[in-house]
């Protein structure tokens, strides 16, 4: 293996295996996560599987070669209304959910229970070129294997998907292995991809949830594929960026009429507005706004 160790927290790894057609992602995310759940008391039930969410859109965002955005939402008929991480190909991540019922999301032990029926909508806008949606239904046992489905459905490739989430350690970390077809498309090629592809997804398989939190990129790759030649890539590293700010909230202000911004402030003396994923506050008062409420006269 090459690449030197670096610390394992908030970083996406890619690697490739020599001899097979396989390629494989890691990330191990705590800091980025932890800034996603901080101010919102959410269930336990729904902190892990946010963070389940936003290690299944990093190894998703990371499988993309593009420049652009990605929101994976799911949305369904259960306590929680609707959950979403949105990410970038710089894996900038934020992310929300809308628990509907407090008491039944509490109780819920899986994402059936937590979601009710759904889907599971993937929408990427790259930088440039045409915005992208696709939809599955929420209708696998896990979330890694709604992920898993997705690929199947949209690209064809068989993939396999392992996420992890941890509410003491308030850590989150997931695995990808995906085939990469390649050769003469004949039959003896494919079974050979195939069983590759098998063989790798098999000693994934044996990952443990104390390792991949644990323990540093190289060590666990280390670990779970000793006997191959694998090939990691410089690291990615993975944060939290919320986006908000006092100019986003003002453009939003200037869409409302100037007569209804002087009602406001006269009732309230300000207007303030607040982020519905990291929950800042903002206030804006009369010589803020002076910009906007002159407007009324002309």
């Amino acid at each position: 293996m090459s690449q030197a160790s670096i610390s394992h927290t908030d970083t996406l790894n890619r690697y490739l295996f020599d001899n097979m057609h396989v390629r494989g992602e890691l990330v191990q995310l705590s800091n980025s996560y932890q800034h996603i759940i901080k101010n919102h008391n959410y269930p336990v039930s729904v902190r892990l599987l946010l963070g389940e969410l936003m290690a299944a859109t990093c190894l998703l965002t990371a499988t993309l070669k593009f420049e652009g955005d990605i929101t994976v939402q799911l949305q369904g008929d259960g306590p929680v209304g609707y959950m979403s991480v949105n990410g970038d190909n710089n894996q900038q991540m934020r992310g929300i959910a809308k628990v509907v019922e407090t008491e039944k999301a509490n109780a819920a032990r899986s994402l059936q229970e937590l979601l009710g029926k759904g889907n599971m909508i993937i929408t990427i806008k790259p930088n440039q070129g045409e915005a992208y949606q696709g939809i599955v239904a929420l209708d696998q046992p896990t979330l890694a294997q709604c992920f898993a489905h997705y690929f199947e459905v949209s690209a064809q490739i068989p993939t396999e998907i392992w996420l992890f989430s941890d509410d003491d350690k308030q850590q989150v970390a997931g695995s990808l292995i995906q085939l990469l077809p390649d050769g003469d498309g004949s039959n003896e090629n494919l079974a050979k991809q195939q069983s590759d592809f098998e063989h790798v997804a098999q000693l994934t398989n044996t990952i443990k949830a104390d390792e991949i939190f644990s323990l540093e990129a190289q060590a666990l790759l280390y670990r779970l594929y000793h006997q191959e030649k694998v090939s990691l890539f410089d690291p990615q590293s993975v944060s939290y960026q919320c986006g908000c700010s006092s100019n986003k909230c003002l453009a939003a202000i200037a869409q409302v009429e100037p007569d209804e911004i002087i009602d406001i402030l006269a009732k309230h003396g300000k207007i303030s507005m607040t982020c519905e994923y990291c929950l800042t506050i903002y206030d804006f008062y009369a010589n803020d706004l002076k910009s906007f409420t002159s407007k009324q006269n002309h």
